[in-house]
C-alpha cells in the first residue's frame, strides 16, 4: 500500500484542495518543469531512490542503539516467562493485569518477537526503526495527497529529528512506533475514502484505528485530526459528510481513552494518588508550559534528556501564567487570520489535539518524575514540521534548485548526526542514566535507578552511594529511602533499615511501601505480631498492594493461621496473576493442611509463571516423592538442579527418588553432591550411608553414620542421635553376620 502511494497518481484531482491552492500548485509545477535539463530522475524512480536513501540513513543514524540492552520499563514489556506460551498469548488479550498496560496488540508483537529472537535486543530495536521508517513513508503519502509542499522533506525530518530518538531507540516505545503506524495508515485510508467514497476504505480506516488503539490509546485524537484537516482544505466541516461518519471513530476513541485511564489508575497509579495532587488551574499551567516546551525542543533540539526536571508548578507563581496566556493569544491571532491563512491555525489545532492526552489534564505515571518526555510528542511534532517546511519552501523559491537541494541535504545531515549522537545514550541502563546526570546533575531518579542497577549487579556499596546521592538531591522523596531500607534489611542491618523506613513515613505518613518494609524487618527478626500490624497498615493504605498481601500471608502461614494466609495469597494472585512466589507459598500452605492436589496446582502455576523458579520445581518434585510418584519427582528435581546446581535439598531428595527406583549409583552421586554444599547435613549423611549399605558397602556406610551421630550431638538433636545409633548398631550386626571374622 505504501509503495503504491509513493508512485505518482496521474489524473487525480484533490477534491479536498481549495481552488486557490490548486492554482498555486499548478504554477509551481509549471515553474519546476521549466528547468532543463532535470537534475533528478523521473518521479517514480526519484521517489523509490529517496525511499532507499532515507532507509539507509535512518538505520545508520540509529546504529549506536542497535544492540542496546533493556532499560527502564523494558523488562515489563519484553514477554515474561509466564506469557510465552500460546496460553500466555491468550492471557495477553483476555486477562487484565497480565501485562503492565492493556495494549494487547503491542504485547502480542512482543510475544512474537520473543519467539523469533528471544532476549536478543537487536531484533527489538530493528523492528522499532523499521516501523518508524514506514510511518515516515506514510506521512509522505498523506502530505502528497493533501498537496502540501515539501512532503519528502517533512517525512525525512520526521524520520531523522533527534526528538524522535526516545520513541525509536527505547524498546518499550514499540507502543509509539506501532500505534503511530496505525494512526497514519488509518488517516491515509480515510483521506482516500473521503475522495472515493468507497465503503471498503471506510471500514479499513476504522479497523486500522482500532488496531492502533490496541497499541496505544493516545492516538484517540485521530477523528479530531481528520476534522481539522477537512476544515483546512475545504474551509468548512459538514455535519452529514464529515461529523456523522466520524462518530464511530469518536466512540471507540473515547472508550479506549477512558478504559486506559482506568487501567492506569487500577494497576499502575493505585496507592500513589498523593503524588498526582495537581489542582485544576495547575493543570492548565502545565499544559501551556508543555506545549511551548515541546515546540522549543523541535526548533532547537539540544540537551534532550531521558528524564527532564519536574517543574515546580504552582498557581501562586505569577509568571507561570504566561505559558497558557501566550498559548491563548496565539490561538486568537491564528483565529483572526483564518480567512486569509487557514494552514497555521489548522497546524496549531493538530499540534494541540495530538498532545492533549499528555498535556497534564489526565494522570499518567511518568508525571511522578517529569511533566514532559520526548516520546509524548511523537506524532504531534508533525504539525510544526509542516509549518517549517512550508516556510522553507516559500523562502527557497528565490533560490536556484541546486542550492535548495543542497540546503535540504545539509539540514537532514545535521539532524541525522544529532540522532546518531542521541541514540548512543540507549546502549544500556548505566549509559542512559549517567548521560542523564551529565545533562541534569539534580536528577534524583537517575541516581535512584543507578542504585537499583548496582544492587542487581551485587555491588551494595555503590548502590548505597547512589541512593544517598538521590536522597541528598531530593530529601522529600521517599523512594530512594525505601530502596536503601530494603538493601539494609537484606544485608542484616536492621536498625538502619528501620531508620530509612521510618524517615519515609515522616515524609509521607501514608506510605504503604514503608510499612511493608518495616513489616519485613520484623518478620525476619522474629517479631511476628509487629510484622502483622505493619503489613495490615500497608493494606489499609492500599488494599490492592499485592506484595503486602503476600508478606502477610507468609507470616500468617508461619504461625499456623493457614486459612487467613490463603485468603491473602489469593488476593495477591488476583492482583498479580504472575506472582510466582505467591503461587509457590500458597502451595506450601496448602500442603501443610494436607490439601495436596491444590498444592500441586499452585506449584504448577508458579512454574508456568516462571519456568526457572527452582524452588517451585523442587517443591513439586518433593510432593511427588512423598506421594510415591518417584519418576515424576525425578523430572522436577532434575529441573530444579539444572536451574540451581548447588540446591542441596534437591540433590538430597533426587537421591531419595533415585534410591526408590533402584538407581543406587546415581543416588549416591547426588547425596555426595548435597554434602559438597552442606557437609554437616544429618539427613543426607544418613541417606548416603544407607545407599552404600544397599550396595553391600557396609564398611563404607558405618563411618558415615558415625559422622552423622557426631554432627547430631554437636547440634543437640538427641532424637536423631538415638535413631542413627540404632541404625548404626543394626549395620554393625549385619556386617558381623556377613563376615564373622570381621
Amino acid at each position: 500500500m505504501i509503495f503504491c502511494e509513493l508512485l505518482p497518481k496521474k489524473g487525480i484531482t484533490y477534491r479536498i484542495m481549495s481552488k486557490k491552492l490548486k492554482t498555486k500548485i499548478k504554477e509551481i509545477t509549471v515553474q519546476q518543469t521549466s528547468y532543463q535539463p532535470s537534475i533528478l530522475p523521473q518521479p517514480e524512480i526519484r521517489n523509490l531512490l529517496l525511499c532507499f536513501v532515507l532507509f539507509i540513513v535512518l538505520f545508520a543514524a540509529y546504529q549506536p542503539a542497535w544492540n542496546g540492552s533493556p532499560i527502564w520499563d523494558d523488562e515489563a514489556h519484553i514477554t515474561k516467562p509466564a506469557l510465552r506460551s500460546l496460553d500466555g498469548l491468550e492471557r495477553i488479550w483476555t486477562q487484565l493485569g497480565a501485562t503492565q498496560q492493556y495494549y494487547p496488540l503491542v504485547h502480542s508483537v512482543f510475544w512474537l518477537e520473543y519467539h523469533l529472537w528471544g532476549d536478543s535486543p537487536l531484533g527489538y530495536h530493528l523492528l522499532n526503526i523499521l516501523l518508524h521508517f514506514l510511518s515516515s513513508l506514510l506521512l509522505f503519502c498523506i502530505l502528497r495527497r493533501l498537496a502540501i509542499p515539501g512532503a519528502w522533506f517533512i517525512a525525512a525530518i520526521f524520520a531523522l529529528h533527534p526528538v524522535q530518538v526516545e520513541s525509536v531507540a527505547w524498546i518499550s516505545e514499540l507502543k509509539n512506533t506501532l500505534s503511530g503506524l496505525f494512526f497514519l495508515s488509518s488517516l491515509l485510508m480515510y483521506l482516500r475514502f473521503d475522495q472515493e467514497r468507497k465503503k471498503k476504505l471506510y471500514l479499513i480506516a476504522l479497523g486500522l484505528f482500532i488496531l492502533g488503539l490496541m497499541s496505544k490509546s493516545v492516538i484517540a485524537m485521530l477523528p479530531v485530526s481528520l476534522l481539522i484537516t477537512f476544515w483546512w482544505k475545504r474551509g468548512k466541516i459538514e455535519w452529514k459528510k464529515d461529523i456523522v461518519l466520524l462518530l464511530p471513530f469518536f466512540a471507540v476513541g473515547i472508550a479506549s481513552g477512558l478504559f486506559t485511564a482506568w487501567i492506569e489508575h487500577r494497576f499502575i497509579i493505585s496507592g500513589e494518588e498523593h503524588k498526582f495532587k495537581i489542582s485544576f488551574i495547575e493543570r492548565f499551567l502545565i499544559a501551556g508550559r508543555a506545549a511551548w516546551f515541546y515546540l522549543g525542543k523541535i526548533i532547537w533540539p539540544v540537551k534532550l534528556i531521558f528524564i527532564y526536571p519536574r517543574w515546580n508548578v504552582s498557581q501562586a507563581i505569577w509568571w507561570q501564567y504566561f505559558y497558557p496566556v501566550a498559548t491563548l493569544i496565539l490561538a486568537l491571532v491564528l483565529w483572526t487570520l483564518r480567512k486569509r491563512w487557514r494552514a497555521p491555525l489548522a497546524v496549531f489545532l493538530f499540534y494541540m489535539a495530538t498532545l492533549f492526552p499528555v498535556l497534564g489534564f489526565f494522570n499518567v505515571y511518568p508525571f511522578r518524575f517529569s511533566f514532559v518526555a520526548d516520546h509524548f510528542q511523537y506524532l504531534a511534532c508533525i504539525g510544526p514540521f509542516i509549518i517549517a517546511a512550508i516556510g522553507i519552501e516559500w523562502v527557497q523559491r528565490l533560490l536556484k534548485r541546486k542550492i535548495r537541494i543542497l540546503l535540504y541535504t545539509i539540514i537532514l545531515i545535521v539532524f541525522a548526526g544529532l540522532t546518531w549522537n542521541q541514540s548512543k545514550m540507549y546502549k544500556n541502563i548505566e549509559t542512559l542514566y549517567s548521560t542523564t546526570i551529565k545533562k541534569d546533575p539534580n536528577c534524583w531518579m537517575a541516581y535512584n535507578n543507578l542504585g537499583r542497577e548496582q544492587e542487581i549487579k551485587g555491588k551494595p556499596d555503590e548502590a548505597i552511594a547512589y541512593y544517598n546521592k538521590s536522597i541528598e538531591i531530593n530529601p522529600e522523596n521517599s523512594e530512594p529511602r525505601i530502596n536503601l531500607g530494603i538493601l539494609f534489611a537484606k544485608s542484616g542491618r536492621t536498625e538502619e533499615a528501620l531508620s530509612c523506613f521510618q524517615k519515609a513515613l515522616e515524609i509521607n505518613p501514608r506510605n504503604g511501601n514503608a510499612y511493608n518494609g518495616i513489616g519485613n524487618v520484623f518478620y525476619r527478626t522474629g517479631k511476628t505480631d509487629d510484622a502483622i500490624d505493619n503489613f495490615r497498615k500497608a493494606l489499609e493504605i492500599d488494599p490492592n498492594y499485592s506484595e503486602a498481601h503476600y508478606n502477610l500471608g507468609n507470616v500468617l502461614s508461619q504461625i499456623g493461621k493457614a486459612d487467613e494466609a490463603l485468603t491473602h495469597y489469593k488476593k495477591a494472585i488476583e492482583l498479580d496473576p504472575n506472582y510466582c512466589k505467591a503461587h509457590n507459598n500458597m502451595g506450601n500452605t496448602l500442603l501443610q493442611i494436607n490439601r495436596t492436589d491444590e498444592a500441586i496446582y499452585q506449584y504448577k502455576k508458579a512454574i508456568d509463571c516462571d519456568p526457572n523458579f527452582s524452588e517451585a520445581q523442587y517443591n513439586l518434585g518433593y510432593v511427588f516423592l512423598q506421594d510415591g510418584r518417584s519418576n515424576e519427582a525425578i523430572v522436577y528435581l532434575k529441573k530444579a538442579l539444572e536451574i540451581n546446581p548447588n540446591y542441596t535439598d534437591a540433590h538430597n531428595n533426587l537421591g531419595n527418588a533415585l534410591f526408590q527406583i533402584g538407581n543406587i549409583d546415581e543416588a549416591i552421586f547426588h547425596f555426595q553432591k548435597a554434602l559438597e554444599s552442606d557437609s554437616n547435613n544429618i539427613i543426607t549423611l544418613h541417606n548416603l550411608a544407607f545407599a552404600f549399605a544397599q550396595k553391600g558397602l557396609i564398611v563404607d556406610a558405618i563411618p558415615i553414620l558415625k559422622r552423622a551421630i557426631d554432627v547430631a550431638k554437636s547440634k543437640g538433636e538427641l532424637s536423631m542421635v538415638s535413631k542413627i545409633s540404632n541404625d548404626l548398631e543394626n549395620l554393625i550386626q549385619a556386617e558381623k553376620l556377613r563376615d564373622p571374622l570381621h
